[in-house]
């Protein structure tokens, strides 16, 4: 009996080493733990139901999109990639221009019936570079309105015929401010990482950043103009503070501001920062014009990191289920954000859209959708800062009455760092 049970016992033990041994390791890491950590730690509990041949290891999530590109270019130099990793969308490109991440395309022609599973081109779109997919979105927020309706009915606004317009939602700050010295008419998130609100009013209005060569800017003519403009204004008419984005949503969340303009990534953590306190209700983006008018996608995407065959065969598998319709809706049940992917949102998440209308606003916004814009050479980053620093000279009242002048010098300097020949601009 005893020699029955040590054999069974020893039985156990190899099977186990086995398994153990069989097992791949993909170590993943991601940004924003604030916002995320919880989220991954569900897909990867679900993941392993399905996958118990792969084990999913995470290391310390970056702080931010700009951290987890820097880090990525060092560890590509020092070997110490993750296998994989989640980037910001606008940084895809950077990451390709040094050949870090591993192309997707041969692994996607590969899968059977894949539309079925909610894939389909837009997903392959924003993951694209130099002809190639690299990237398969993740988690998609786009720019949307944020309204307090208490503060709204006490300034004498109609909360069921909510303005939709730039000119709208002025006058309703302006009568929102009116009601005393704490409260702010409205706020902007114009300092959101990579010029993403700057890029919206362009976009919305049909414009463009540079030129179809990507050799001269485009923001100078009239969308930017009026883009430029609509930012002073804010300042100017809308009496909007000079707060930084954990600022804003603060205020706006302790019920202090009537409209608050953000990603819908925030919704979650602002929805719960307000634990009732007064009906909030988001809305479309103002004034995206017909037919051209469009809104960049933000939030962040996934890449193979990994150099050997097998650990990049097991990271498609990890990155097939995170931005499958488990993964997506898990996702966006736990965040503000939006799955692109199709089965998710027409099918898992269907009765949570239905008892959120909140976070459905992004989502009546996807045909509208386009990439978050990154500019070429190796100053793409540096130009993200002197457009950051234009902005901020009007956000701060030092040159909001002379918007115009502010377009113009950054127009020189942007241009000043772009590449300067079409070839180093590809």
């Amino acid at each position: 009996m005893l020699k029955r049970w040590i054999a069974a016992a020893a039985m156990t033990l190899v099977a186990g080493i086995a398994h153990a041994q069989q097992q791949t390791e993909v170590v993943l890491q991601f940004p924003y733990p604030e916002l995320f950590s919880e989220t991954h730690k569900r897909i990867a509990e679900e993941f392993a139901k399905v996958h118990p041949e792969i084990k999913v290891t995470f290391r310390a999530p970056y702080e931010s999109y700009e951290e987890a590109t820097q880090k990525v270019l060092r560890e590509a130099v020092t070997n110490q990639l993750p296998d994989v990793t989640f980037q910001g969308l606008n940084r895809i490109r950077v990451l390709v221009d040094k050949t870090i991440p591993a192309p997707l395309d041969g692994y996607i022609a590969a899968e059977k019936d894949f539309d079925k599973q909610g894939f389909h081109q837009a997903m392959y779109d924003i993951g694209t570079a130099s002809g190639k997919v690299y990237a398969l979105p993740f988690a998609i927020s786009l720019p949307i309105v944020y309204v307090n309706l208490d503060l709204v009915k006490q300034a004498g606004g109609d909360v069921n015929n909510l303005p939709t317009t730039w000119d709208g939602l002025l006058d309703l700050a302006k009568k929102v401010k009116a009601l005393g010295p704490d409260t702010n008419g409205i706020t902007y998130a114009w300092d959101i990482t990579g010029n993403w609100l700057w890029q919206a009013p362009v976009f919305a209005r049909g414009g463009t950043m540079l030129n179809a060569d990507e050799t001269k800017v485009a923001f100078d003519g009239p969308e930017g103009q009026f883009a430029m403009r609509t930012i002073a204004r804010l300042v100017t008419e809308g009496g909007m503070p000079n707060l930084d984005q954990p600022s804003m949503r603060a205020t706006f969340a302790a019920g202090k501001t009537g409209i608050h303009i953000t990603s819908t990534s925030d919704l979650k953590k602002t929805t719960d920062m307000i634990g009732g306190k007064f009906a909030l209700k988001t809305m479309a983006f103002p004034d995206v014009v017909k037919p051209n008018g469009r809104l960049p996608a933000g939030g962040n995407v996934v890449l193979i990191t990994a150099k050997d065959k097998a650990k990049r065969d097991a990271a498609w598998e990890v990155v097939k289920f995170w931005t499958g319709p488990k993964g997506a809706a898990i996702m966006a049940e736990t965040t503000g954000y939006m799955p692109p992917n199709k089965v998710a949102n027409d099918v898992y998440l269907k009765d949570f859209y239905a008892k959120n209308p909140n976070n459905y606003t992004a989502v009546s916004q996807l045909a509208l959708l386009t990439k978050w814009y990154a500019f070429p050479g190796d100053n793409g980053l540096k130009i993200t800062d002197v457009i950051k620093d234009h902005l901020n000279s009007i956000v701060s009242g030092a040159r909001a009455k002379e918007p115009d002048a502010v377009l113009a010098d950054m127009t020189r300097d942007v241009q000043n760092l772009l590449p300067k020949t079409v070839g180093a601009a590809k």
